[in-house]
């Protein structure tokens, strides 16, 4: 979860980039067609790919743009705008190597950044390709500007990806509703949240689609609500059509039951104010999920969740995937896998041992390739 308020810019700073671009240059802020084509990565060296006999394991990740814990200014209390190349290859090496213990044969990761500047301008997909087994890879930008003239942010680039060990093909970025809880200012310059669908080809299985979101952690409108209607449509249609497929991703709610649902005051930051009288707002955005406890009933309902439901009621704690806070363990659940097909019995991981690798905690699990 990202919370960028870019309560600082001016009007001016929009005129002046937006009037010298109008014509000469890429505009500041990258807007997108409802559906176009995804990027394709290809590494330069490939690797040998596994045949496998019966199932693969799939895994979804936030990777926090490669900061680990670290104090991000746009969320968790956080001061540090800017992290340097350096401290940025350094937490992707650690990425790489839990991923080379977990696995994965197709991993969903969400907040890769493609070259920006508060990321030492590495394009992490394309160094997670090249320094891992896997051989492609496919992404859509979920945040892109080529200057945010707040904070220092700069240059944004802001991906969802899926990587494969095997070919992917029909790649496609699906556009979200926008939030429309902002001004058209702070809209302007803000993430326009997607989901990326495409086509795993695994030699000797018929294809099967993945479909990667990362819905809205900060709205306060219906615009969250939107982006997994949205996913669950996709689904449908892909169910209708005889296709199977994994869908996940960081959905940013809770699953449905949960006993906790406002988080207003774990995340309360120094100086904040909330469920107070007067307190205005007197939710902090992104904190209380209580509106939202029946948003993912339809996809437990009609497809299979990795840690199903009742799993998840019986030890909550066992399947926490998130928490804001950069000294404390998971508190709660907002990373999904779902799947109309099936998953292996006891294969299913919360990697909850990624304590300091994201401010989320990867889920993965076995994906039967065979049909029943």
């Amino acid at each position: 979860m990202k919370l960028m308020r870019l309560r600082n810019l001016i009007l001016v700073s929009i005129a002046l980039f937006v009037g010298l671009c109008q014509e000469a240059c890429e505009p500041p802020a990258t807007s997108f067609d409802a559906i176009e084509d995804a990027v394709y990565y290809t590494k330069s060296n490939l690797t040998a790919a596994p045949a496998p006999d019966s199932s693969i394991r799939v895994m979804t990740w936030n990777i926090r743009f490669g900061i680990g814990r670290g104090p991000w200014f746009g969320d968790a209390c956080g001061y540090k705008v800017i992290y340097d190349d350096t401290e940025i290859l350094s937490q992707l090496v650690a990425l790489a190597q839990r991923i080379e213990a977990a696995k994965p044969d197709v991993l969903l990761l969400q907040e890769v950044d493609i070259q920006s500047k508060r990321s030492g301008y590495i394009d992490q997909l394309r160094w997670l390709l090249d320094n891992t087994y896997f051989n492609y890879a496919v992404y859509g930008s979920q945040w892109k500007s080529q200057f945010i003239p707040s904070d220092g942010l700069g240059r944004m680039h802001e991906a969802n990806a899926i990587l494969s060990r095997w070919p992917i093909s029909q790649a496609q970025r699906i556009q979200l509703t926008l939030r429309g809880d902002q001004d058209a200012l702070e809209q302007y310059y803000y993430e326009r949240c997607c989901i990326v669908k495409a086509v795993i080809n695994v030699p000797g299985f018929n294809p099967f689609y993945m479909l990667n979101i990362h819905a809205s952690a900060f709205a306060t409108d219906d615009s969250k609500h939107q982006h997994l209607i949205t996913l669950k449509e996709e689904m449908d249609k892909l169910d209708a059509q005889g296709f199977r497929f994994v869908a996940g991703g960081d959905f940013n709610t809770l699953p449905p039951s949960s006993d906790s649902t406002d988080y207003c005051i774990e995340d309360l930051c120094p100086g904040e104010s909330f469920h107070q009288p007067g307190d205005n707002p007197f939710h902090k955005e992104g904190s209380n999920y209580t509106p939202e406890a029946q948003w993912l009933v339809p996809f437990y309902q009609d497809y299979k969740s990795v840690i199903s439901l009742t799993d998840y009621q019986a030890n909550p704690a066992a399947s926490f995937t998130h928490t804001t806070r950069p000294d404390q363990v998971w508190d709660r659940t907002i990373d999904y896998l779902f799947t109309n097909h099936r998953w292996g019995a006891g294969g299913s991981v919360t990697h909850q041992s990624f304590m300091n690798d994201s401010d989320h905690a990867a889920v993965s699990g076995e994906f039967i390739l065979k049909q029943p």
